[in-house]
């Protein structure tokens, strides 16, 4: 068990378990008949693991839950069964479900608690910790959303035999992320495991789990807010969503395209005169292609189309860290060391998306 200490009112620290019996932990941590919100998929796949539940409100999955007209049919729900403020909401499934599902739970009465049972390697590692909940709008991604952790969650390892080729790749993606943004003990990992990872062994994997959730932990206790530390996480993440909207929002998975913004944050480092480990770009190229990710734009274009340059630089205007309608971005000096918050003019960001 690792344990995500948050020091906030009404926001306790909450324990994080990790393995292939998780979710038998359940009624520890929920009543015995909790509010389950659950993606279709993962419902059709794992809703025998839910037990006995008052009440279950099944939502679209991937980026398709996250909008207005899911989050009102899940806090419809919620005031149709009643809840109450000793109510706790269990959401199940991979990141958009905990995103949006998350969202309801803090949004329901001024907020109710939640507990979190991620059902992908994407969700494990990073969505489920942290207390980010959000919901797109169509200039962007992750635009609505608060902050409100979860009481507790379960990472069950048995749900992740179900996934799909491309989601276990988009988990992957924040695996190389959270590897970058910690330093050279989880880069070295990863890059050990690769093979493994690559080859979806559960053994392999689930060590890897637990180091990606406890370096993250150690950063959501430092800065919940996301004030300053915190903005690490968004490695990468700029131009992923950016990505991510002008294919068409469930078009790239996440961590996919976080893995191209990933080699386009290395060499945009590299640019700007900041990369201080000149190696740090060739481990990463070696890494992707040992993952089967995309390591540049190029490769990304051959499976999703053109993604223009000027269309990209606009979405990233709209991107939620940007600063009067100028993008940021976080860039790494080596692994461990990042830059937080560096703005690039629009002639270096065209050439790098060109």
């Amino acid at each position: 068990m690792i344990r995500v200490d948050v020091e906030l009112p009404n926001h306790a620290a909450y324990p994080v378990v990790i393995g292939a019996l998780a979710l038998d932990e359940l009624r520890a941590h929920a009543p015995s008949q909790p509010f389950s919100i659950v993606d279709l998929p993962v419902y059709e796949a794992h809703g025998a693991l839910l037990g006995a539940c008052s009440s279950v409100v099944v939502v679209p999955s991937g980026e398709a839950a996250k909008d207005w007209e899911t989050l009102e049919l899940i806090l419809s729900c919620m005031a149709h069964e009643l809840l109450d403020r000793d109510s706790v909401a269990l959401v199940l499934g991979g990141g958009s479900t905990l995103d949006v599902g998350g969202l309801a739970a803090s949004l329901y009465l001024r907020g109710i608690r939640s507990v979190y049972c991620p059902t992908t390697l994407l969700a494990m590692v990073d969505a489920s910790v942290g207390g980010k909940t959000a919901i797109n709008l169509a200039e962007g991604k992750n635009l609505v959303g608060t902050f409100h952790q979860p009481s507790a969650v379960l990472a069950d390892t048995r749900t992740l035999a179900t996934l799909k080729d491309e989601q276990w790749r988009s988990g992957l993606g924040e695996v190389v992320k959270a590897a970058l943004v910690e330093g050279e003990d989880l880069l070295s990992l990863v890059e050990r495991s690769a093979a493994a990872l690559a080859a979806r062994d559960l053994a392999a994997v689930e060590p890897v789990i637990a180091e990606c959730v406890r370096a993250k932990a150690r950063v959501v206790a430092s800065d919940e807010r996301e004030s300053g530390p915190r903005r690490a996480l968004n490695l990468g993440h700029t131009f992923a969503h950016a990505l991510e909207k002008v294919a068409g929002f469930g078009s790239i998975p996440h961590g996919v395209a976080v893995a191209c913004g990933l080699a386009l944050a290395l060499q945009a480092s590299e640019r700007a005169g900041l990369l201080e480990d000149r190696s740090l770009r060739a481990r990463v190229d070696r890494l992707l292609r040992t993952l089967r990710l995309p390591r540049s734009l190029g490769e990304l274009r051959m499976s999703h189309g053109a993604l223009a340059a000027r269309e990209l630089l606009d979405a990233m205007r709209h991107d939620k860290k940007a600063r009067a309608g100028r993008p940021t971005f976080v860039l790494p000096r080596q692994a461990g060391a990042l830059e937080l918050a560096v703005v690039l003019d629009d002639a270096t960001l065209l050439a790098l998306l060109a």
